[in-house]
């Protein structure tokens, strides 16, 4: 039995596909404890984790040095007397609690120089490990059967029955079978497929049946509004309105689920929820939706993938072009693979 403190990411979508690892530690030594640090809002997903026996916070803002707070944290980790750790983050900093922990064995890719801080340092071939989820996972097997790893193991969160219950009265949902939409994109606004695409999508499936929820944090509450304005009672902005751990039991509800490349879109996939995703900046390639229920819409312009914040061509054509009748007809007939309109 091996006792193991990982280093977690700093991303929902990254946390999510994080599991994958857990999974494989597991899948391994089915005795391994696993703990794993992360920023505070990670720790209620964590939770719905069972491989993970303790999430730790890590006080600090995203980028944030905090030399003496990452010492402090390690120190305090000294008598866990761990046999390993897996430094997910590739930065200098996320390398620096295991180090003043004193855990003997240190994994991590090499970068910013960790030589010191980390004792196992692999090569990170991007040409092998193309996808992110391999790139975590090839971390948690032998060296020697790291490129790539054999197994890719998908994500799956616990639902909370009892919570998901409530917040149907709290929110005072309906009945409906739910659509679930998430316009957000922290990333930037190339990744986001436009509110007039989202709306109309709405408004359709509200005529055919469905209740649609909008769901993101209370940066997305205007967005939330421009979709759900007018389209009656059966459409919900929920922006703002929950907590990230309520969005889990709230997805593992929907029917079916709308998304930009964000972390709600893995959290939809992580609970068994068909995720339509919708890429263009980015790709499907490198972080796809780690389930067989997903479809997946993307025009591939010779402009995309360009991994840009904003459409360094001004036009956001890969969003823009996508047409709310092609996600239509895909959500409706989901046996159906279409390729977009012209």
């Amino acid at each position: 039995m091996a006792k193991y403190l990982l280093v977690g990411p700093s991303w929902v979508g990254d946390m999510v596909m994080a599991q994958s690892l857990f999974i494989t530690i597991k899948n391994q030594d089915k005795d391994a404890i696993i703990d794993v640090i992360g920023p505070n809002w990670s720790l209620p997903i964590l939770a719905r984790m069972p491989q993970v026996r303790n999430a730790i916070a890590l006080p600090t803002a995203h980028g944030e040095w905090s030399l003496k707070t990452r010492k402090a944290l390690g120190a305090s980790l000294q008598n866990e007397h761990y046999d390993q750790s897996i430094v997910l983050p590739r930065s200098w900093k996320s390398a620096l609690v295991p180090f003043f922990a004193k855990i003997k064995h240190r994994i991590g890719f090499h970068g910013e120089q960790r030589y010191f801080l980390l004792n196992e340092r692999r090569k990170l071939d991007k040409s092998i490990l193309n996808q992110t989820v391999k790139r975590f996972v090839s971390l948690g097997v032998n060296k020697s059967e790291a490129y790539p790893p054999k197994q890719l193991p998908d994500p799956s969160l616990q639902v909370d029955t009892e919570n998901q219950a409530e917040l149907y009265k709290k929110l005072e949902l309906s009945q409906r079978p739910a659509i679930a939409m998430m316009p957000g994109a922290e990333f930037g606004p190339s990744k986001q497929w436009p509110l007039s695409h989202f709306r109309e999508t709405a408004q359709h499936f509200i005529q055919e049946g469905y209740q649609v929820w909008v769901l993101g944090g209370p940066k997305d509450i205007e967005e939330g509004n421009e979709i759900t304005k007018n389209l009656g009672e059966f459409a919900f902005n929920l922006c703002g309105k929950t907590q990230l751990i309520d969005t889990v039991d709230l997805l593992a509800a929907a029917e079916k689920a709308i998304s930009n490349d964000s972390g709600l879109m893995h959290i939809a996939a992580a609970v068994g929820t068909h995720v339509h995703a919708i890429y263009g900046s980015t790709s499907e390639l490198f972080t796809p939706p780690l389930t067989e229920k997903s479809t997946i819409h993307n025009l591939h312009l010779e402009c995309s993938p360009c991994f840009k914040r904003q459409c360094p061509l001004g036009h956001t054509n890969c969003q823009n072009n996508l047409l709310p009748k092609d996600v239509i007809t895909a959500v409706s007939n989901p046996k159906t693979r279409i390729n977009p309109s012209d």
